[in-house]
């Protein structure tokens, strides 16, 4: 079973995001900031990471490297619904951070259904 890790400091965003996860046959744990998911990755060895950019603590891009310093094969998609500047200049940095996908908030469940699938995907 693939092993999902959603990171997002909104509670109740995030129960949803893993009540979806786990419908569609996902294993999903769960972190509120950056630092809870380095916890969590050391004992779970998620196959992919959705995280928030915008996070008190540990922000998403920090996040993102250190993920990948731990795991390079870790994939990531991350997701923004902007802040103070706006989703498009925090996600195409993410991208080149190493995110392979990102999506912008809000999105439907499809769209992230697809876009989890497609990165899984990738080899």
């Amino acid at each position: 079973m693939t092993k999902i890790l959603v990171i997002e400091d909104e509670d109740s965003f995030r129960r949803v995001l893993v009540q979806m996860l786990g419908k569609a046959g996902y294993d999903v744990r769960q972190a509120g900031d950056g630092n809870q998911a380095l916890e969590v990755c050391a004992q779970f060895c998620p196959d992919l990471v959705l995280t928030d950019i915008i996070m008190p603590d540990k922000e998403g891009l920090e996040t993102i490297q250190e993920l990948l310093e731990l795991s390079s094969t870790i994939k990531i998609i991350a997701m923004s619904g902007g802040g103070k500047f706006g989703p498009d200049s925090y996600l195409p940095l993410a991208e080149k951070l190493g995110a392979k996908a990102t999506l912008q908030k809000p999105f439907m469940r499809e769209e992230m259904l697809s876009t989890i699938a497609k990165v899984l995907a990738e080899d």
